[in-house]
């Protein structure tokens, strides 16, 4: 089995650096090889790439811009493994991450793959608040992972293999961005593979977002999943209403006020309180329990309101979401 590491970038040379290292430091005592796909960027990070030439065995294409989804297939096409492993540019990769993966599929082979994300000490507060909303199991992390069974895992883009055979199936990523991932998990298994957690299998994820950032990219991820129900329909959850239910909780519970009813506010102060004391414990910090606050917050209204926003368009409404929601999608 040979791997090739496929990586799309996009006008991020800083971090096509810090990963590289990364990868140069990996305990894999076989060959692999990185794919590395320039997406259209002005600031190209080719000349970040030739330094690891010596270290790595790097292969370097730069075409014009169409999304992440394709920018991972192009590199797919180009690669000579037999097995792919995804990373966003914004990932640092632990020295065991290839040898953990070898030895999950030896043990017992799927064709597809997901693995989690954590925070290294050396990332900002914002990094570690932002990190914390995405995977605790208090916030939509947790519930979009714990309402997932391990061997029915929809890996995420950022840290995930796929065979040969499932991407030459599946002809990969389509040009939805973002919802490209969970579109592709259930092409896959409607195809008849299968997809699971490797839970050993992580990445430590280096958001590089602000709070503006981050609230874009949570809205997006809100609308896409109406969309993805509207095509998948027997793939939909109660859980993925829970965002948009919070916060038209939140809206009532400031309405009860008027009534002097306030039990319901209490149980949101609680909430937010027990995300200050885990997260000020998990990170021994109290100003990124603080962040975290803010984190989860925006990831609740970001995701919450998107979600509102696609059920209405594309559900209630029956528009076509490239129609209603053109800039979630690519031209290829």
């Amino acid at each position: 089995m040979i791997f090739s590491l496929i990586i799309p970038v996009y006008n991020r040379p800083d971090e096509v650096d810090e990963l590289l290292e990364s990868l140069s430091k990996s305990d894999y005592n076989e060959a692999f090889e990185i794919v590395l796909v320039e997406d259209g960027s002005s600031i190209p990070c080719k000349d970040v790439v030739m330094t690891y030439q010596g270290k790595l065995n790097i292969s370097y294409y730069f075409k014009e811009n169409s999304g992440p989804g394709d920018s991972r297939n192009f590199g797919m096409q180009k690669a000579r493994g037999d097995y792919f492993i995804i990373f966003d540019s914004d990932c640092i990769i632990p020295p065991n991450y290839l040898s953990e993966v070898r030895k999950a599929l030896n043990a017992d082979y799927v064709d597809c793959f997901g693995g989690p994300d954590k925070a290294l000490d050396s990332f900002s507060d914002i990094q570690k608040a932002i990190n914390f909303a995405m995977t605790s199991f208090l916030t939509t992390g947790g519930i979009r992972g714990g309402s997932e069974k391990i061997n029915k895992f929809q890996p995420r883009s950022f840290n995930m293999g796929i065979s040969k055979k499932a991407f030459e199936a599946s002809k990969g990523f389509g040009n939805i961005h973002p919802g490209e991932d969970p579109d592709l998990s259930i092409r896959l298994w409607n195809l008849g593979f299968e997809t699971r957690l490797f839970p050993e299998a992580y990445v430590y994820h280096k958001r590089r977002i602000d709070w503006e950032k981050f609230s874009v990219q949570v809205n997006k991820f809100g609308i896409a999943r109406p969309i993805l129900n509207s095509w998948y329909p027997e793939h939909n959850k109660l859980t993925f209403f829970f965002p948009s239910v919070f916060i038209l909780g939140l809206l009532l519970a400031f309405l009860l006020l008027i009534f002097n009813i306030d039990l319901l506010l209490q149980l949101y102060f609680v909430y937010f309180v027990i995300i200050f004391l885990t997260a000020s414990i998990q990170n021994k910090s109290v100003k990124i329990g603080y962040l975290s606050v803010i984190a989860v917050w925006k990831q609740f209204y970001g995701y919450g309101t998107g979600f509102l926003k696609s059920f209405i368009k594309v559900i209630l409404l029956k528009k076509k979401p490239q129609e209603a929601f053109p800039r979630m999608f690519f031209k290829v």
